[in-house]
């Protein structure tokens, strides 16, 4: 099992920035890649972005260019920078992580983009 426990979420206005982390424990070997998905009530969770055990990283069209996500293997541990925040970007922001083919998820942490 792996646990994944977010933080960093928050009300900002837009234009600002917020930075989410997200810390894995349990058995976090084997795991192949981690994420950030985030979700509106009514809407399915969709990937914000994703970056693989080897470091490359993937990132939703509506996002690139704003956001990065990085990684600190030291610390277990995999940041969301977000910046030039929209209201379009309020969710609940939720960490993912993949380890042989098992998918799992953080209990989510929101932000709010208020105009």
């Amino acid at each position: 099992q792996v646990q994944l426990v977010e933080s960093g979420g928050g009300l900002v206005q837009v234009g600002g920035s917020l930075r989410l982390s997200c810390v894995a424990s349990g058995s976090i070997f084997g795991i192949s890649a981690m994420g950030w998905y985030r979700q509106v009530p009514g809407n399915q969770r969709v990937l914000v972005a994703r970056i693989s055990y080897g470091g490359s990283t993937n990132y939703a069209d509506s996002v690139k260019g704003r956001f990065t996500i990085s990684r600190d293997l030291a610390k277990n541990t995999v940041y969301l920078q977000m910046n030039s925040l929209k209201p379009e970007d309020t969710a609940v922001y939720y960490c993912s992580a993949n380890r042989y083919s098992a998918d799992y998820w953080g209990q989510g942490t929101q932000v709010t983009v208020s105009s």
